[in-house]
């Protein structure tokens, strides 16, 4: 692999392991595949990578799953070839949708297993809880309905965010 390719394949690795969207491996093989002149076969993957055949074919899946990856014929062989999708908002679209929403919906059904929580409850709830999980309720409506605009294409004031949850400004004042 050239340095070029190694740097940004590398980086990207780096970039992921941090991010919990991909692993390292996955994004050092959409580096790879992205800087790659054509499309590559499992093999000349494992091979640029030093990973395992077996390896590379079960994160190239996950990058295919994502949209981040497709397959492509390639004129007289019967391996299956890979090229990275250069199409970043459908794949984007795909993260925010499948990773980003799907957290934000489990904030909102924990809300709303609490809410149930506080109604069975005997004892009378602190007196801001009510209003502290509807703001949670509400601002993480807001995100879901920004990820669901997202995911459409379209735009989505984000100042409705400040509305519901006020953005604090200036520094924060020590104790």
């Amino acid at each position: 692999m050239d340095r070029v390719t190694g740097t940004l394949a590398d980086g990207l690795g780096a970039a992921a392991a941090a991010s919990g969207i991909l692993s390292q491996q996955q994004a050092r093989i959409f580096g790879l595949l992205y800087l790659s002149g054509g499309p590559l076969s499992l093999d000349e993957i494992a091979t640029e990578l030093s990973q395992s055949k077996s390896n590379v074919s079960l994160n190239i899946r996950v990058l295919v799953e994502w949209h981040l990856v497709r397959r492509r014929q390639v004129p007289g062989s019967r391996r299956d070839h890979y090229e990275a999708a250069t199409d970043f908002f459908r794949a984007l679209q795909e993260i925010f949708e499948r990773r980003f929403r799907w957290t934000v919906r489990q904030v909102l059904a924990a809300v709303a297993d609490a809410r149930a929580a506080t109604a069975e409850s005997r004892s009378a709830p602190p007196a801001d809880l009510t209003e502290r999980l509807a703001r949670l309720e509400a601002f993480f409506g807001l995100i879901d309905a920004g990820i669901a605009a997202f995911v459409r294409g379209e735009a989505f004031p984000a100042e409705q965010l400040r509305n519901v949850i006020p953005m604090q400004t200036g520094r924060p004042r020590r104790r």
